[in-house]
């Protein structure tokens, strides 16, 4: 690995490379990482030279794996519970992810692997869901590639204002539909100028940001590159726009549906298939479909993930909030049809050659990558397995079209994973039950909330 120990790197940082930039004082401080399943980035700040003396990882409480949005340890899970007594679970570093943190003083962060104390992957954690559906599809000496496009709302309000406000009165970073456009963008080059120099510098290559269809919506892309590697840049990408967004006194949200009368954030994820060597796109092929020269492994992966939507549905949508993207006319799908640069369908497919992939269009900006592309990769295995063939192309307005829905609320879609043969297959049951527990208990919570909508419509006049 090469690095120049600046902050214009342009690769992560080996252990040697770490240990220098600590000796010259550059760095005091490694921030061991891993996501819950929310996707959240949890874990510990270790003194840099405790962790060079030691870098097989640390401890965390397992309960980490069963928490809420508030931290409250959801009762009735089999992997850890009070009866089991909260232990540990170790943090091990994936020291190919090792990289600084620019906008944190003298700090570098490397991901970890949640796993026992001797070596086992966590089976239920996230990464190690993604790492096993990554096995399962370079057992076939296929490599997946991956890319995800990230949008969110900024926000002039800090998040300390926002909450203490009840998150309400939020000052949009802009005050009309910017989509594309530069001056309205430019105003916010403040924070997304830094959002793009800021993950450059830490060894993620950025390709644009951009104004989005909502007001103060944004959209930043960085480059496609291996899952497990787009799955870390990915929730790096979030952690970077809220951390800098709070230095700066202002706001970013990854809700898929922050407001009713905006349009919802997506997280498009494009995926091709590879050769192991990465010199041929095992897409491209020799059937013209659509004007499309493609495969067969292009043809069953796709026909995989469009029979299977539904059913890994949580993994692409998993909070109560995604469900309310899904509306008419408005950018996001509403059903699993497929068709060629059209953005209407669930599945647009773009490029050509050696560039042609699957933009899912489905997930929201709230959504875990690790879960999202373990579940495209699995769908994607029972197509290559059943040689699936896709339905028809679409052609036209898929909103008019009654293609096939997506579920419409989380607890639906949750009933349709619990009951998947195919998810049990991919995943094994322990990891289908675990996730069940986590969705319905989320879908709980919200049943039984009282909500400003209620307090707004009933109040006065019921």
């Amino acid at each position: 690995m090469s690095c120049n120990y600046g902050w214009g790197m342009t690769d992560t940082w080996s252990h040697e490379e770490l240990l220098e930039a600590t000796k010259a004082g550059r760095i005091d401080t490694v921030v061991l990482a891993f996501t819950d399943h929310y996707g959240r980035l949890m874990g510990k700040r270790l003194d840099a030279d405790f962790f060079l003396e030691d870098p097989s990882g640390t401890h965390a409480c397992d309960y980490l794996l069963t928490v809420d949005m508030e931290m409250e340890p959801i009762e009735g899970f089999a992997f850890s519970n009070w009866d089991l007594g909260y232990g540990d679970l170790h943090l091990t570093p994936d020291v190919k992810t090792l990289r600084p943190v620019p906008w944190l003083d003298r700090t570098a962060l490397v991901i970890c692997d949640p796993t026992t104390d001797d070596g086992n992957p966590i089976a239920v954690a996230p990464r190690s869901i993604l790492r096993e559906q990554i096995n399962r599809i370079e057992a076939l000496n296929i490599r997946a590639m991956a890319a995800s496009e990230l949008e969110y709302f900024l926000y002039r309000t800090s998040y300390r204002d926002a909450a203490q406000d009840g998150y309400n009165n939020l000052e949009p970073a802009g005050w009309y539909i910017e989509d594309y456009h530069l001056l309205q963008g430019a105003r916010t080059e403040d924070l997304n100028g830094a959002f793009r120099r800021y993950l450059k510098d830490m060894a993620i290559p950025v390709e644009s940001t951009k104004g989005e269809f909502g007001r103060g919506q944004h959209e930043l892309n960085i480059r496609w590159c291996e899952t497990l590697e787009m799955a870390d840049r990915h929730v790096l990408l979030k952690q970077c726009v809220k951390e800098v967004a709070d230095q700066k006194g202002a706001a970013a949200t990854f809700m898929a549906k922050p407001h009713d009368t905006e349009a919802g954030s997506s997280s498009h994820l494009h995926l091709s298939l590879w050769s192991t060597d990465q010199a041929t796109n095992l897409f491209s092929g020799s059937q013209e479909v659509a004007g499309l020269e493609v495969s067969d492994t292009f043809l069953h992966f796709l026909g995989g993930w469009l029979a299977h939507l539904q059913e890994l549905m949580p993994c692409f949508a998993p909070t109560v909030n995604s469900y309310k993207r899904y509306q008419s006319k408005s950018w996001a799908p509403t059903g699993a049809a497929w068709s060629p640069d059209n953005r209407t369908a669930g599945f647009r497919i773009v490029g050509e050659g050696q560039s042609l992939r699957i933009e899912c269009r489905v997930p929201g900006a709230d959504v875990n990558p690790y879960l999202a592309y373990a579940a495209a990769i699995a769908a994607g295995l029972e197509g290559l397995e059943g040689k699936t063939e896709p339905p028809p192309v679409f052609e036209g307005d898929a909103y008019e079209s009654g293609t096939r829905s997506l579920p419409t609320s989380l607890r639906d879609a949750t009933e349709l994973f619990e009951a998947s043969s195919v998810a049990r297959r991919a995943f094994g049951d322990a990891v289908v039950d675990h996730y069940t527990h986590f969705w319905l208990s989320e879908s709980t919570a919200f049943e039984s909330a009282v909500t400003d909508w209620e307090r707004k419509r009933y109040f006065e006049r019921i």
